[in-house]
């Protein structure tokens, strides 16, 4: 049969082969005007409706009307007619359908065929009916096509979104979702779409969502439009969520199912993502839906440690404040504060930077949370470590990395005026002593934390520098902290005495250094050296004889400094303990005293230097001194 033309006229459609229509069939707000004998040929149903009708003729007038074409009107007939109200795929499906019956060729895609393959079903367009029907070739093309590739598996897994029951009766989308769980457990993540674009305009190249530097030249292997997981974050809930299952079912890498959570949380969620504040393309309407997808992904994500980096981490952070936000079960905020524990050596400060959204909570960040997330990553890591070493003494690098990432989160929320002391404490000393090589960070954000909470009482002072060891400050920050006037006196003392001592050592080392090098000069050098090479060697351990004497003049000069800052301290606390006594001479009330108490409103401390009774304090210094001056003295022989 010759190719039919076929042409719409508005809401009505016409098939001119220079015969007219005897047929007319309803599907939607759609008309078709068509020719029985095309279509009882192909399809066993509408054979029997046109059968039915035609035994029992009846007069659709009122269906029927003359409509002009170029001055040449239609002559009203009786027509056949037929309705089809619940036809799969609608109009559009049913056009092809009768293109097909005519003999017209068509094109089958991964879009067009689950409907076609319902409307030949519907339509019993079988072969035993008639050779090489609908039914047939669309299921051909299904299984020699469609399901060979993911991504037009998932566009026709998208398409049977609007063709149930029927597509389920047939088992479309389960094909679908097993043919893509299959191939991609069974090849290479990089065939199917990677690198990615993270859907933000960029024309770097993303891999995994990670900008790696190198621009796309002319027309890229793979970009956002062709990757199929653009295909995968248009299919709704159920069908994603049946996908998903099926993934994790057969083992699927962690990479692979992390990076399709992913990419569907950051399409429907909104704020997910820090760096793209555009609102999602497809926004998921209601609150409610919104927390059923959250708790979806969070539910699947893999138990296994990420292998991107950051990227995964960060992306774990922006669910855990959507969840937050959306007041998301108990049990999905443990199971994401659990992961992001597992993994949190490779978490930023801002990462860490979660805002507190109860009005029960005063503070600007949700410090609870973090110190949550601390402690599921110090068990984890104790587990790791008895298991694999079984010494607790070892300083893994997650545990340096999480230390160092602590102690600048603290240095965040130290200017927080709402942070209650007892939490600053119990979150910095939370990491044991092996997380941290030096202190200076944990220094630094006790100076914030001082600065920022000036009416502290003593004891709260000396509670929150107490956090900090003395022993583990540089000589630059000793040196700061010596001069700190936020500290408390008794810190100020020990930073001194522990500043001292380290001087201390670092001479005795040069000095063993200068000893050690004119022995070593000594020694015979091999008989196969020349002239030049002792000449050399000699050279070589002068210049390290004169540096090491500079270098202990140095620490001489600053040894020398520092002990007069000592002295000078000492009087400065004489001085005011002298002040306090005559103050006391003057009588508990009235005087002098009174008057100062009365105007600035203020009570003066009988002890300001130490909390020790001044007898013990005064040998205790006498003591000190008398040891300072034998170590000086046989320092000096």
């Amino acid at each position: 049969m010759a190719a039919e033309k076929a042409s719409g006229r508005g809401q009505a459609w016409f098939c001119t082969t220079g015969l007219p229509s005897d047929i007319v069939v309803e599907v939607d707000d759609m008309t078709f005007h068509l020719h029985k004998f095309p279509l009882m040929s192909k399809s066993r149903k509408l054979h029997e409706l046109i059968t039915e009708q035609e035994t029992n003729p009846t007069r659709n007038q009122s269906n029927v009307s003359a409509e002009e074409e170029e001055g040449d009107e239609i002559e009203q007939e009786q027509y056949c007619h037929i309705s089809l109200p619940d036809f799969p795929g609608g109009s559009e499906t049913l056009e092809t359908a009768a293109k097909f019956c005519y003999g017209v060729k068509i094109e089958l895609s991964a879009s067009n065929v689950a409907p076609l393959r319902c409307a030949g079903e519907f339509l019993e367009m079988t072969e035993e009916y008639s050779e090489d029907n609908l039914i047939s070739r669309t299921e051909r093309y299904l299984s020699q096509s469609v399901l060979r590739s993911v991504k037009d598996s998932l566009k026709t897994l998208k398409s049977c979104e609007r063709l149930t029951p029927l597509a389920e009766t047939l088992g479309i989308p389960q094909k679908c979702i097993e043919a893509v769980a299959e191939r991609t457990l069974s090849a290479d993540p990089s065939l199917f779409g990677w690198p990615v674009n993270d859907g933000r305009g960029s024309s770097n190249v993303l891999w995994n969502g990670i900008e790696t530097g190198v621009r796309r030249k002319g027309t890229s292997r793979t970009t956002s439009s062709d990757s199929w997981l653009e295909d995968l974050a248009l299919l709704s809930l159920p069908l994603f969520k049946r996908l998903i299952l099926a993934m994790r079912a057969r083992d699927l890498s962690p990479d692979v199912l992390e990076s399709c959570l992913m990419y569907y949380a950051k399409k429907y969620i909104p704020g997910i993502s820090r760096s793209n504040r555009k609102p999602p393309s497809s926004s998921v309407v209601s609150e409610k839906e919104q927390r059923e997808l959250l708790e979806t992904i969070i539910t699947n994500l893999p138990s296994e440690k990420s292998s991107r980096s950051s990227t995964a981490t960060r992306f774990l952070f922006g669910l855990l404040r959507t969840a937050n936000i959306l007041n998301a079960s108990e049990a999905s905020r443990a199971a994401l504060e659990r992961k992001i524990g597992s993994q949190l050596e490779q978490a930023t400060l801002d990462d860490l930077l979660i805002p507190s959204y109860s009005y029960l909570n005063e503070t600007l960040y949700d410090v609870d949370c973090v110190e949550r997330i601390l402690g599921y990553f110090l068990d984890g890591l104790e587990a790791e470590i008895e298991s694999e070493v079984g010494d607790g003494s070892v300083r893994p690098p997650a545990m340096m990395l999480v230390g160092k990432l602590i102690d600048g989160y603290l240095s965040e929320i130290a200017s927080d005026a709402n942070l209650k002391p007892d939490k600053f404490y119990e979150l910095a000393i939370a990491l044991p002593d092996n997380a941290r090589l030096f202190d200076d960070g944990l220094y630094r954000a006790v100076d914030v934390y001082l600065k920022a909470h000036p009416w502290m009482a003593e004891e709260e002072r000396e509670k929150i520098c107490g956090v900090m060891n003395c022993q583990k400050l540089t000589l630059e920050a000793c040196t700061h902290a010596a001069q700190n006037e936020r500290l408390p006196l008794r810190a100020v003392v020990q930073v001194l005495f522990f500043e001292q001592l380290q001087l201390r050592h670092a001479i005795a080392g040069s000095i063993l250094a200068a000893e050690s090098a004119p022995a070593d000069s000594g020694r015979p050098s091999n008989v196969e050296l020349g002239q030049e090479g002792e000449s050399a060697v000699a050279a070589a351990d002068s210049s390290t004889w004169r540096a090491a004497v500079r270098e202990n003049q140095v620490l001489r000069l600053d040894m020398d400094s520092m002990r007069s800052r000592v002295h000078e301290l000492e009087r400065e606390c004489s001085t005011m303990k002298k002040a306090i006594e005559k103050i006391d001479q003057l009588g508990a009330s009235g005087g002098w005293r009174g008057s100062l108490t009365k105007r600035f409103g203020c009570k003066f401390k009988t002890q300001v230097c130490d909390s020790h009774e001044p007898t013990t304090t005064t040998t205790t210094v006498v003591e000190t001194r008398k040891t300072r001056h034998h170590h000086h003295h046989l320092h000096q022989q």
